[in-house]
């Protein structure tokens, strides 16, 4: 959502149904509204809320039915809001820095508190790779088994093997060593899973994005939602544009992107994530921060810049 533009919530993880969505990890896997404005994605959320017994993660959701999340947005949403800025986010040389800087000056214009910290909230180490290789074997499998007996591939282990037969096509760019590292995986009762899973959870929630929005009595955190998109390289990859969204997709915490501005015509966006299943209040301070700045510019069929 951040590169083309618009507006993205990436929802509490059990506040929407995921089932027949291709899994890659059971506690950070969710789908939510992409749309021009707030208001549309608030009006897409409402219809996207709710329980389904086919999903387990959704049991416990504590969004009673029929909440109306367009309700809560409020053009003074950002008058004596309290949001958290972790400096580590908006370090370095960055192209967006400029983008970045204008979105704090226009938030604390609008009436809001900045409150800067340096506390480490996406310190889960080596343990969320662990994590997203155990549930991304168990959630495949799982599944390919859902698809019923018509489709070809039943397992990880299938597609490994199919790729390797048709490497000339399927692996002429790049490997699958994040298969192979998740088929090497055991059982979601391992150990090793399980203290990976309990750090996490730790790391980013009561010691990460609670912790700190306790400490310094937040309504929200803000980061970088991300660079400027970058050009398709075959040969060195993908480039690091930066971020902030590993602590709340590590937490299964909720994030709103909105646009922010540009850098040589490319869309930059703001994310705006706090505690399990507040979507009310960052949207309330989103749609106040989209409607104080006016920051989205519809698309254009530019040259490429790369």
């Amino acid at each position: 959502s951040a590169v083309c533009g618009i507006v993205g919530i990436k929802p509490t993880v059990g506040l929407v149904s995921r089932r027949g969505i291709i899994p890659i990890s059971r506690t950070q896997d969710t789908a939510g509204p992409m749309a021009r404005t707030v208001t549309d994605a608030a009006i897409l959320l409402n219809a996207l809320a709710g329980g389904d017994p086919r999903d387990e993660a959704t049991q416990n959701s504590n969004v009673a039915a029929g909440f109306d999340y367009a309700a809560s947005l409020d053009v003074n949403g950002l008058k004596g809001a309290r949001i958290g800025v972790p400096m580590r986010s908006f370090r370095g040389g960055s192209p967006a820095a400029g983008v970045l800087r204008k979105a704090r000056d226009d938030m604390k214009a609008l009436g809001a508190t900045l409150v800067e910290f340096d506390e480490n909230i996406a310190n889960a180490g080596d343990a969320e790779g662990i994590v997203l290789s155990y549930e991304f074997k168990a959630g495949i499998n799982e599944y390919l088994t859902w698809l019923g007996p018509d489709v070809q591939m039943h397992s990880l282990q299938d597609l490994i093997e199919f790729n390797l037969k048709n490497k000339e096509r399927e692996l002429a760019f790049f490997g699958q060593e994040q298969f192979e590292k998740a088929q090497a995986r055991g059982p979601l009762t391992d150990k090793i899973y399980l203290d990976a899973l309990e750090k996490c959870r730790r790391r980013s929630r009561t010691e990460g994005i609670d912790a700190v929005m306790d400490k310094y009595q937040l309504d929200t955190i803000l980061g970088p939602s991300g660079g400027p998109a970058g050009t398709t390289d075959a040969v060195y990859g993908d480039r690091d544009v930066g971020g902030s969204s590993s602590p709340a997709a590590v937490a299964g915490y909720p994030n709103i992107t909105v646009p922010a501005g540009q850098v040589l015509g490319l869309p930059v966006g703001m994310s705006f994530f706090g505690r399990a299943y507040s979507e009310a209040l960052l949207l309330k301070i989103a749609f106040a921060y989209e409607q104080g700045t006016k920051n989205r510019r519809a698309p254009k069929f530019l040259e490429t810049i790369g």
